[in-house]
């Protein structure tokens, strides 16, 4: 046993003393008095507990009806009320001690009994009230064994022990005191920007009258405001020096102009893009390369399109500065479609298109409100099998294929031809069959 470690040697001595302690409790009168404190404390606790409970329900209940900041806080108030039982026997317990201190000149089972019923109110909150799954996690790992600690009386020694244990990292070093109060608060820090966004962006996009763009860049404004007030935040509370950080920084800065040309490109083509309003989120844009579809979210990076068929296409912001991008819904425009089609020579094309444009204008969703808008037949060519034509119709909306415009103008057109005798031309193919000469045979 003289090569065991030293950590097993100091599991042992406070062990030994934890049961020096214990049995020093266990043989004093003043103990056992202190015992009983805290079991009157706990019974007192849950006894008032029973019967505040159910009224503080009632009180900080508000009407369905109510829904203004009174409501909301009290609502708010009301979470913590699994706390109450764990507190009231703190409190309790507080007062016991007071006296027992007065009496017996001592109460470090009451003391301890105190820390315990602590414990139980950190582990409630941590279980019952943490709901976000970051925060129940830091209550978890973090909170709770550090009032586990707290309770038994070994915080102190265990801060101390960490503190003097250090990391080594390059030519910088750092105690695992240091690597986790930053892990921590870095961690809660960034809880609290991530938070602080969400409720900015919702109230951001909440005012109808700002222009969709504008509210998008107002939105990544925010964004980078309460992140980057939150890194200035944390290199402050951790003490670290942000002028030994400008190097660093200098030399980031020419790895990203050499390395990320693109992504800066991309980021910056998006903020232009959110001034002018060029394209922003719900319009339908069709680009060089083919890609369309709308624009469902903007990204600093990429713009996100949804096709019709429910695919998303990223487009990097670049392609909406450098190529030619057809926008169809901006202002939320009347748009003009085409429905070709054809039909036999032997028609009278001179009463078709009065025809065709009648029977069209019927249709629920074809704008008739002006004479620009009617649906007008036009004569586009004589070809092979037959004459040639297409319809203009104009539609409030875009045929994107959830909207069906054109196949359904088309289908008024099939319906409209067969209800007037029209043929539609096919083609004809005329094939000659040559039989070999006998004679030559």
């Amino acid at each position: 046993m003289e090569s065991r470690p030293e950590i097993l040697d100091q599991a042992l001595a406070y062990l030994t003393q934890a049961w020096e302690i214990a049995e020093g409790w266990l043989l004093s009168p003043a103990a056992w008095s202190q015992f009983a404190v805290l079991v009157v404390a706990y019974l007192a606790a849950r006894v008032v507990n029973s019967k505040l409970a159910p009224f503080l329900t009632k009180v900080l209940t508000p009407a369905e009806e109510r829904t203004n900041l009174i409501a909301k806080a009290r609502l708010f108030t009301l979470i913590f009320l699994p706390l109450t039982m764990p507190l009231l026997a703190w409190a309790f317990t507080a007062l016991g001690e007071q006296v027992t201190r007065s009496v017996f000149g001592s109460g470090a089972v009451i003391a301890f009994g105190k820390r315990v019923f602590l414990f139980l109110a950190v582990r409630a909150f941590a279980r019952q009230i943490l709901k976000d799954p970051f925060l129940k996690l830091i209550g978890k790992y973090v909170l709770v064994p550090v009032a586990a600690l707290y309770a038994v009386g070994f915080l102190g020694p265990v801060a101390t022990k960490l503190d003097e244990t250090i990391v080594p990292l390059g030519n910088m070093s750092f105690s695992l005191l240091f690597a986790i109060r930053f892990a921590v608060i870095s961690g809660l820090i960034y809880w609290f920007g991530r938070w602080s966004n969400d409720q900015t962006v919702q109230a951001i996009k909440q005012q109808k009258e700002m222009r969709p763009a504008t509210r998008e860049l107002a939105a990544k404004a925010a964004e980078i405001g309460i992140f980057g007030a939150a890194f200035l935040i944390l290199m402050n509370i951790m003490g670290i020096n942000l002028t030994s950080l400008a190097v660093l920084g200098g030399a980031i800065g020419v790895g990203l102009g050499f390395g990320l040309q693109q992504i800066a490109s991309n980021f910056i083509s998006g903020v232009i893009l959110l001034l002018e309003g060029q394209a922003t989120v719900g319009d339908y844009v069709e680009l060089d390369g083919g890609e369309a579809g709308t624009i469902v979210k903007m990204t600093a990076r990429a713009a996100i399109l949804e096709t019709f068929d429910g695919r998303w296409i990223v487009v990097p912001n670049e392609h909406f500065i450098t190529t030619r991008v057809v926008n169809y819904s901006d202002a939320g425009s009347a748009n003009r479609y085409e429905a070709p089609f054809s039909v036999s020579y032997d028609t009278d094309i001179e009463a078709l298109s009065e025809i065709i444009e009648t029977e069209v204008a019927k249709l629920d969703f074809v704008l008739t409100d002006s004479d620009e808008h009617m649906p007008d037949c036009e004569l586009r060519a004589f070809g092979d099998s037959g004459i040639d034509f297409a319809l203009e119709f104009w539609v409030n909306g875009i045929d994107d294929g959830r909207n069906k415009f054109t196949p359904r103008v088309m289908m008024q057109i099939w319906k409209t031809l067969k209800a007037n005798n029209i043929e539609i031309p096919y083609p004809h193919r005329v094939v000659e069959m040559k039989t070999p000469d006998k004679a030559l045979s």
